[in-house]
């Protein structure tokens, strides 16, 4: 029988990090290190202000979100959530998506780090690890994300990595308007890190992401 869930072998490393597709014992990582802090509490990066909720609906609710993600899977619609892993402890999350990408070779990413790992790189390495994997290896031709006005951090990050801005977006957030800035990268504008990604595991991965 072939396996069924190729994506438990797929590893990306950089010089610091690991990033492996999420699994339930590093699920319950992740909750935790959400419950110890993400952004203060008066600023809100996420357009679903998922970090608001009770330290228990958290925590259950960061495993079915990602349960759900997991159950919903096809060629035709993924997410990938790799959970970065640095000295063996998970220290935030890094998505990649797609929708029909045997078409569009386009993938958007998201992420997100705990607020003890923040202001060390980590994102920026994290985040090219994505960028790397999706154009190098899976063949894309264009990432696209997005970004708050007042979320600097991750648009500084986008802005290192060589993204280029892409008009904005009026959204409803904690019920009050926010503007959101798309951003989109080609491969030829990425602002390639000095190290290679290593990538492990991915070859049995590709049919189920629609990169054959």
């Amino acid at each position: 029988m072939p396996d069924l869930w190729p994506l438990r072998h797929l590893v990306l490393r950089t010089p610091r990090l690991t990033l492996r597709p999420d699994d339930d014992e590093g699920l319950s990582e992740l909750a935790v290190l959400a419950l110890r802090g993400v952004h203060p509490p008066r600023e809100m990066p996420f357009l679903s202000p998922w970090t608001d909720q009770a330290p228990e609906d958290l925590v259950r609710g960061t495993l079915q979100f990602h349960w759900g993600r997991r159950s919903r899977l096809t060629p035709l619609d993924w997410n990938v959530d790799f959970l970065v892993r640095h000295d063996d402890r998970v220290i935030g999350e890094q998505s990649l998506s797609a929708k029909d990408f045997a078409i569009t070779r386009e993938v958007s990413t998201g992420s997100w780090l705990g607020t003890a790992h923040q202001r060390r790189g980590f994102g920026t390495e994290m985040r090219a690890a994505a960028l790397l994997l999706a154009f190098d290896h899976l063949g894309a031709t264009a990432v696209r994300s997005g970004a708050f006005t007042d979320n600097p951090a991750s648009l500084r990050t986008s802005e290192k990595l060589g993204y280029r801005r892409d008009g904005t977006n009026t959204r409803a957030r904690r019920g009050t308007v926010a503007t959101e800035i798309r951003l989109v990268l080609q491969p030829e504008h990425l602002v390639r890190p000095e190290w290679r990604l290593q990538v492990d595991g991915l070859e049995s991965c590709r049919e189920l992401l629609g990169a054959v």
